[in-house]
C-alpha cells in the first residue's frame, strides 16, 4: 500500500470571505459562521476531512504537520510589495486586493499556512517521507497572479511549492495538471515563458475567468509549447474527460518526462457543483487519480502531489475527494457514494457524446500543428 501523506490544519477552515459572525468581526478567535463566504465556505473541505475520519480511511494515511510558508518562500513568486499590502490589509480587518478574492482579518496568516501545506506535501514526497500526498489547502491558489489575487485565491500555492522544491531539492522539471473546472490562469501566467514547468489545464470552456477558452495559448519564448489548455464544453461528462486525459494529458506528460507531477485538484467539475456545468462523479476522480498515479510511476518514481483547489457542492465534494484519497492510498472503505447512480444516469447521450469526441479530436489536431 502507498504511504499517502494528508496535509490539513483546522485554522485553514477559518478563512472567511465574509466580514462578521452575527455582530462580532471575524478574525483572531472568532470562527466564521456558515454562509458568510458565499460559494467559498469551508464546509466542503471540512466535510471531506470528516468523511475520512468517519470511514476510517484517516487511519491509513500519514498525517504530517506543516508550518506556514515564509516570506522568503512566497517572494520567489510574488513581489514583496504585494505581500506587504496583503498583510497590512489583513491586519486592518480585511478587504479585496484583486478580483473576487475578499478576505477577513487574519487572512494573510491563514493563506500562508495553506501555502505551507502544499510546500510540506511536495517536500515530503521529494524527500521520500511519503510516497504521494494530498494537501487540503484553503484558500486555494490556482487563480492567483503574481501581483493580484483572484477568484478566492490569495497566494499561488502550487507555484510557491514548486519554487521551494527547486531551491531545496534541485529538481528541474515539474508538470502541473489542473483539473479544476475553472481555468488555472494564475499558474499559467507565472510559468508562461518557462520550459521547466509544464502547465496543463482541463476546464469548462469560457466559465472562469469569464469567456476564457485558451486552446490557442501555448506559452511564449522559452515556454512555447509548455502550456496546454483543454477547454471542454459544458456538460462534457466522464467519458470526455477520460478521452482528454488519454489523448492529450498523458501523452504530454510522457513527452515532458517530469521529475514530479502536481495535480491542482478542484472538485468542482462534479455533476452538482453550483459554479459549473460539468458531469463528473466520484468514480471519475478515482479513475483520473489512477491515471496520474500510473503516469507518475512510469515517469518519476511515483512522485505525485495533489493540492486542493475549488469545489462548492458541500454535500458532494467529500465523496469525490474521498474516492481520490482512496486511489492515492490504495485503500477501499465501506463508503458508498449516494449520488453516483444519478450522476451516471446524467451522462451525455449518444449524439452529445459524439459531439464531445469530435471536439477533443479537433483539440488534438490543433495541438499537433
Amino acid at each position: 500500500m502507498a504511504r499517502t501523506g494528508f496535509y490539513t490544519d483546522e485554522r485553514t477552515f477559518w478563512h472567511a470571505t465574509g466580514m462578521q459572525a452575527l455582530f462580532l468581526p471575524v478574525g483572531d478567535w472568532v470562527q466564521p459562521p456558515n454562509g458568510t463566504a458565499g460559494a467559498d465556505t469551508p464546509d466542503s473541505k471540512r466535510r471531506l476531512l470528516n468523511l475520512a475520519h468517519a470511514s476510517g480511511l484517516i487511519r491509513k494515511l500519514t498525517l504530517p504537520e506543516a508550518i506556514p510558508a515564509t516570506v522568503e518562500d512566497v517572494c520567489r513568486v510574488h513581489p514583496r510589495d504585494y505581500i506587504d499590502r496583503f498583510k497590512a490589509t489583513s491586519d486592518a480587518g480585511g478587504g479585496d486586493l484583486g478580483h473576487l478574492a475578499p478576505f477577513s482579518k487574519g487572512g494573510y496568516e491563514i493563506a500562508m499556512l495553506s501555502c505551507g501545506l502544499a510546500i510540506a506535501a511536495v517536500d515530503d514526497v521529494l524527500s521520500g517521507k511519503v510516497d504521494n500526498a494530498y494537501a487540503l489547502c484553503r484558500p486555494a491558489g490556482h487563480h492567483c497572479l503574481a501581483d493580484t489575487p483572484m477568484g478566492f485565491c490569495l497566494l499561488a500555492n502550487i507555484p510557491i511549492a514548486i519554487e521551494a522544491a527547486k531551491a531545496r531539492h534541485g529538481i528541474s522539471r515539474v508538470a502541473v495538471v489542473d483539473w479544476d473546472v475553472h481555468h488555472g490562469n494564475g499558474t499559467q501566467s507565472i510559468f508562461y515563458d518557462r520550459a521547466d514547468v509544464l502547465t496543463i489545464s482541463i476546464h469548462q470552456d469560457r466559465c472562469f475567468p469569464p469567456g476564457y477558452s485558451g486552446a490557442e495559448d501555448r506559452g511564449e519564448g522559452a515556454g512555447l509549447g509548455y502550456n496546454l489548455n483543454v477547454p471542454l464544453p459544458a456538460g462534457a461528462g466522464h467519458d470526455a474527460y477520460v478521452q482528454a486525459f488519454d489523448d492529450i494529458v498523458v501523452p504530454a506528460l510522457d513527452d515532458f518526462k517530469p521529475d514530479l507531477i502536481i495535480v491542482a485538484s478542484g472538485l468542482d467539475a462534479n455533476s452538482v457543483d453550483p459554479l459549473a456545468r460539468m458531469l463528473l462523479h466520484s468514480e471519475s476522480y478515482r479513475l483520473l487519480t489512477q491515471k496520474m498515479l500510473d503516469a507518475a510511476a512510469r515517469l518519476c518514481g511515483g512522485k505525485l502531489v495533489v493540492v486542493h483547489e475549488g469545489g462548492y457542492a458541500e454535500a458532494y465534494v467529500p465523496f469525490c475527494g474521498h474516492a481520490l484519497l482512496e486511489a492515492l492510498s490504495g485503500e477501499r472503505t465501506a463508503v458508498v457514494d449516494p449520488v453516483l447512480e444519478m450522476a451516471e444516469a446524467w451522462q451525455p447521450g449518444p449524439e452529445a457524446a459524439a459531439f464531445h469526441r469530435q471536439w477533443i479530436d479537433r483539440l488534438v489536431a490543433d495541438l499537433g500543428k
